[in-house]
């Protein structure tokens, strides 16, 4: 007993460092570290600040952290030894070695250890809440600059700076000329959208290209009314701006929409000025007009171009057949077939009279005693028609001079005749045809039908400022929170 408090004697000498160790603000974790590594080095201080003040007296610093980590391996391996080598029993506290018991001093101020690691706690817990609150007031002032602020002077914007725009709407749809066509499925599809799609689609598309915005321009002045001074500076549009700045302010205030199920095309055009607005839209809806009727004209132009070319041919060709003809009959005669025919005629009367002759010679030459001067007669009058016969028939074959029978004139004449024939009937029926595609391009027609006028409107339709306000704070604190959950995931990925 005489040696315990011979050794705890010294720690009244020390009590200005113990002073000095608990107003170095040492956190509940480090002290129970230093008892730790005091025990370690085989010290008995009276206090976890003790155990710093002894360490510190031997020139160890408590809390190094090749210190701290060689505390719990070193009583493992202890333990694990003592286990081995010992035998669990009752053991005797050797005399000239203090007891490892907690301690009961009380400290200078009359705190006992529980009072003071009571306060400890206390202590720890209000740096967690001081934490906890810096925390919280760094967050609210983050989420007022980058959000609140943001969205308070976007809402400024809109409930005090932006320029009122009126919006006209209106309503139109292509149709296609009402007829009666023999195919059924053309009869089916004939009324619906389907027929006017592509159209539908081509002026869409149309109304939205710069070529409609610089023909606007031209007729109504689109640039000069954005450019004027009573528009806020973010809408406005600079003097003397190009066709692609003013073809963007054109995209933003002119909105076309195709219905594909209804086949209806909506816009909407936006102004400063609701009376412009209402000019701006019939304009636009004049030039969907036109562009409707070139469509038209173009396909049915198309379609009697060919028609127009087929019948111009069949034209052509039966001219030709019919003066081939003419020539025929110019280089012969009239009609080959009526002199052919002629001389067929001759020919067969001739030779029913030379029959009759020869019957008559064989009838005189019966007798025994026939009469010669007779027949001499009737054998000079069979010698004079076979020379009439041969004169026909070589008049029938007989070339000409250009090389050319009278047979061959009447097969060539025949030939052209077939040849005129066959060009009348591809006439006819380019005639046909061409009357035929002339009722099918008629049928084609397309027109444009307004179903809604545009009308100037009373309020302004832009910009609608709560929403805009509250899109802005919902991208703004979607774009926030991507931030910060990006930077906490890297800054963990990097401390650990």
């Amino acid at each position: 007993m005489s040696q315990a408090v011979a050794q705890t004697q010294p720690a009244p000498q020390g009590r200005g460092d113990l002073d000095a160790i608990r107003k170095e603000g040492l956190t509940g974790r480090q002290l129970r570290m230093a008892r730790r590594v005091a025990q370690k080095h085989g010290l008995a201080p009276t206090s976890d600040f003790d155990a710093v003040r002894l360490l510190r007296d031997r020139g160890v610093d408590p809390f190094q952290r090749a210190n701290m980590l060689e505390v719990m391996p070193e009583n493992a391996r202890k333990a694990g030894e003592d286990s081995e080598e010992r035998v669990q029993l009752p053991q005797t506290v050797p005399a000239g070695r203090q007891a490892q018991l907690p301690s009961t001093e009380v400290g200078p101020r009359g705190i006992s250890p529980s009072e003071r690691r009571q306060r400890e706690i206390m202590e720890i817990q209000r740096d967690i809440s001081r934490r906890r609150r810096r925390k919280s007031l760094q967050l609210m002032v983050r989420l007022a600059f980058f959000v609140m602020l943001p969205t308070l002077l976007a809402g400024y914007y809109y409930y005090r700076v932006a320029t009122p725009m009126y919006a006209a709407t209106s309503e139109f749809l292509i149709l296609q000329a009402d007829a009666t066509t023999g195919s059924p499925l053309g009869g089916l599809l004939s009324g619906t959208q389907f027929a006017t799609n592509q159209d539908s689609i081509a002026v869409q598309s149309y109304l939205q290209s710069k070529d409609a915005m610089v023909r606007l321009d031209a007729d109504t002045g689109f640039a000069a009314h954005f450019s004027q001074e009573g528009i806020d500076p973010i809408q406005r549009l600079p003097e003397a701006a190009s066709t692609e700045a003013t073809y963007k302010i054109y995209k933003k205030y002119v909105k076309i929409g195709y219905d594909p199920t209804e086949g209806v095309i909506k816009m909407e055009v936006a102004a400063a000025d609701p009376a412009v607005a209402a000019q701006f839209s019939t304009q636009l809806i004049a030039y969907a007009e036109e562009r409707v009727d070139e469509l038209s004209r173009r396909k049915r132009d198309d379609a009697m171009k060919s028609a127009r070319e087929s019948l111009e041919q069949a034209k052509e060709e039966r001219r030709e057949a019919q003066e081939r003809l003419v020539r025929l009959q110019e280089g012969t005669v009239v009609d080959p077939e009526a002199v052919i025919g002629t001389l067929r005629t001759q020919i067969s009367t001739y030779e029913l009279q030379l029959q009759e002759k020869e019957l008559q010679l064989a009838a005189l030459l019966d007798n025994a005693r026939p009469n010669q001067a007779r027949v001499d007669g009737v054998q000079a009058d069979i010698d004079r028609l076979n020379a009439l016969l041969d004169r026909l028939n070589a008049r029938m074959t007989e070339a000409r001079s250009d090389g050319l029978s009278l047979a061959a004139d009447t097969a060539q004449v025949q030939m052209a005749q077939a040849d005129l024939a066959t060009a009348d009937l591809f006439l006819q029926s380019a005639l046909q045809n061409e009357k035929q595609t002339e009722l099918e391009a008629n049928r084609q027609v397309r027109y444009l039908t307004t179903s809604v006028r545009p009308v100037a409107p009373q309020d302004p339709s832009y910009p609608r400022a709560f929403e805009n306000t509250i899109l802005v704070f919902l991208i703004l604190s979607g774009a926030y929170l991507m931030i910060s959950l990006t930077g906490a995931i890297l800054r963990e990925q990097v401390s650990s």
